[in-house]
């Protein structure tokens, strides 16, 4: 797994670094402005000629864009970048970029939303450099900058646009910096051309991954226009939050992370991970074990037409690798189970007396409560799972049957538990959390669905699975991860009926293996959604767990 870090926590590697004499502030900042510049000639290799038919001298004047029968006779024009600088650090990176692609040739217009006798004094050197290299810094400091269309026309003939306006450190909305932007993007056109983020697109919390919220009555920006939406974010070090949770991967586009030479530090409890491919040892059996080794799963169901979700489990706990999986079934259901299962096995459960029977078997080591089940028979029969305090996994009804007094529920956990919500199913257990992340937040940094999973898992005293392209899985001490469906891990197609009772077949089969709650809750995140790109386009829920033999053969297992 791989850190992904808060802005104060990115600042105290930073000043780490700093403070140790190993690197100074301007050094890092050399690095990041040099690394952005390197991230564009890796993604966009044409970008990345010296020559363009220009002397850097003339780099400056733009000119007006010549007419066809010209532009055939004439040199090349120098490839031509906007570079939108803050008032903080960010800026500064900004000027490093600027004066990295005057060098090589590149037509470059500044413009500085700020003052620059206020600027940091490390982002107030770069923007010397860049004044000494005789470039321009166009001030950018009134209402609706824009009005007589300069920065709207260079972004519109501009080949690259750089946002280094307001990175990780970002406290408030954009207001009128925001419109001025978009005034240049053309649904029909698609400008702007390349627009790259140094570490955040501006607008975006880089904790939470939420946009801050415009006061629309006071600047008069269109609503819903609140951060910038880059084709390319370049972040250091590791990635931030909020380029894998909420809105933020949508506006990153793709995101890179380059080194700028700061020292690992070993992980601090509060860091958040980004959940990787498990080890293939993990997910192994041994050569010499036999079923009840890789434990025995009990998952109960629903009553007649109610069983399909746990039989969604069912076979998500098989292929995983559990043992064995045995279907808790009402005596309604009995004839339909058994005209629909061969691998999982079934008894009946017909009530609290009936599951306290099937449980004197020492060796159902792990339960799945929920899927299908009805909201009648979770609220009776959960109390008693819990009692038996076995690995337990509670989903849908197991936990939408205690959404009248959540506390109930909570007190009958175990650090054997796994929850797992989707947006609805928390609202429901954690109404005073959920309200907390569902506010439109006006300053950062906001609070995140990180800090709302941890919260949960903390009242709950288990771990909470809290579903969504950015599942966030935390544990009741702190410890936190994000299983990201983004980028090269986009799956869309699991928004579809039945994928979470797989998931939690899954996690179920895990934990009979022995994995320890946290352990299976992350394994099985990655698995569903490694399941889902096997598949591909066109998946639904009963695929899933029959990709997992490739997945595993992918893996080494």
């Amino acid at each position: 797994m791989t850190e992904l870090l808060t802005a104060a926590q990115m600042r105290v590697i930073e000043q780490a670094a700093i403070d140790s004499g190993e690197v100074t502030g301007l050094e890092l900042m050399e690095r990041a402005g040099r690394g952005v510049v390197e991230a564009i000639f890796e993604e966009w290799p044409e970008l990345a000629e010296e020559h363009h038919g220009l002397t850097p001298d003339l780099a400056t004047d733009w000119g007006p864009t010549p007419e066809p029968l010209e532009a055939f006779n004439a040199e090349p024009r120098p490839l031509r970048a906007v570079v939108l600088c803050g008032p903080g650090n960010n800026g500064g990176d900004g000027f490093v970029v600027a004066r990295v692609l005057k060098e090589r040739g590149w037509a470059v217009e500044v413009f500085l939303y700020g003052n620059a006798e206020k600027l940091p004094p490390d982002a107030r050197v770069n923007y010397e450099r860049w004044s000494g290299l005789g470039g321009i810094c166009h001030p950018w400091l009134s209402t609706i900058y824009d009005n007589d269309g300069d920065l709207r026309g260079k972004l519109f003939s501009a080949d690259l646009t750089i946002d280094a306006v307001f990175g990780t450190g970002l406290s408030r909305d954009l207001g009128s910096v925001h419109a001025d932007v978009w005034s240049a993007f053309d649904l029909d056109t698609g400008a702007i051309c390349r627009l790259v983020a140094v570490d955040v697109p501006s607008g975006v919390c880089s904790d939470s991954g939420e946009t801050l919220d415009i006061d629309c009555r006071a600047t008069g920006v269109d609503e819903g226009l609140f951060a910038f939406q880059a084709e390319l974010t370049v972040t250091f070090h590791r990635a931030k939050l909020g380029h894998h949770i909420a809105v933020g991967p949508a506006l990153c586009g793709k995101v890179v992370v380059k080194d700028i030479g700061l020292p690992r530090v070993p992980a601090a409890p509060g860091i958040c991970r980004a959940i990787g491919e498990p080890l293939a040892p993990w997910l192994r059996k041994s050569s010499t074990g036999h079923k009840f080794a890789n434990g025995h799963a009990l998952i109960l169901t629903g009553g007649f037409g109610k069983t399909g979700a746990a039989r969604l489990s069912a076979r998500g706990a098989l292929r995983v690798g559990a043992g064995l999986v045995t279907l808790g079934v009402p005596p309604s259901a009995q004839m339909e189970m058994a005209s629909h299962i061969t691998a999982p096995m079934m008894t009946r459960v017909e009530g609290a007396e009936g599951l306290k029977a099937v449980l004197e078997d020492v060796r159902l080591n792990a339960l799945c409560l929920g899927p299908g089940m009805g909201q009648e028979r979770a609220r009776e029969l959960v109390p008693v799972a819990l009692a038996a305090k076995r690995a337990t996994v509670l989903d849908a009804d197991a936990l939408s049957a205690f959404s009248d007094e959540p506390e109930a529920l909570f007190a009958q956990l175990h650090e054997q538990c796994v929850l797992t919500p989707h947006g609805g199913e928390f609202v429901r257990l954690f109404p005073d959390i959920a309200a907390k992340l569902n506010e439109v937040p006006t300053k950062g940094p906001a609070y995140s669905k990180v800090d709302a999973t941890r919260e949960a898992a903390k009242r709950a005293g288990c771990v909470v699975l809290f579903k969504g392209p950015d599942t966030v899985i935390a544990d009741p001490k702190g410890r936190c991860s994000v299983n990201s469906a983004h980028y090269d891990r986009a799956a869309p197609w699991l928004a579809t009926a039945g994928s979470g009772d797989v998931l939690a077949g899954f996690i179920t089969g895990l934990l009979a293996r022995g994995f320890a709650p946290m352990q299976a809750a992350e394994t099985a995140a990655w698995l569903h959604v490694e399941c889902a790109l096997e598949f591909g386009p066109g998946l639904i829920a009963e695929d899933l767990p029959e990709q997992l033999p490739a997945v595993f053969r992918k893996l080494g297992v």
